[in-house]
């Protein structure tokens, strides 16, 4: 009965996690379909390799978002003038 309702209106897509600024996880709210953006931005299928892919891709670029807060916050500390 779900799968009917997304096939006449159309799928209701959120947000369901965001991997980094530009990949994301989206759920149909009414059939619970999974989908997340490929390396082209287009939407595919959330398979378990897509699923790993992005589960190391969030790490990734959490390492390296916390890198670059901490390094610009250090650097603001060491401010030379003559």
């Amino acid at each position: 009965m779900k799968n009917i309702h997304c096939k006449m209106f159309g799928h209701d897509f959120h947000v369901t996690r965001n991997v980094t600024l530009h990949v994301k996880e989206y759920t149909c709210k009414t059939c619970k379909k999974e989908l997340t953006t490929n390396g082209n931005g287009q939407l595919t299928l959330l398979t378990p390799k897509f699923k790993e892919i992005n589960d190391v891709l969030e790490r990734v670029y959490q390492k390296r978002h916390k890198r670059n807060v901490k390094t610009k916050t250090f650097e603001s500390l060491l401010v030379f003038s003559h």
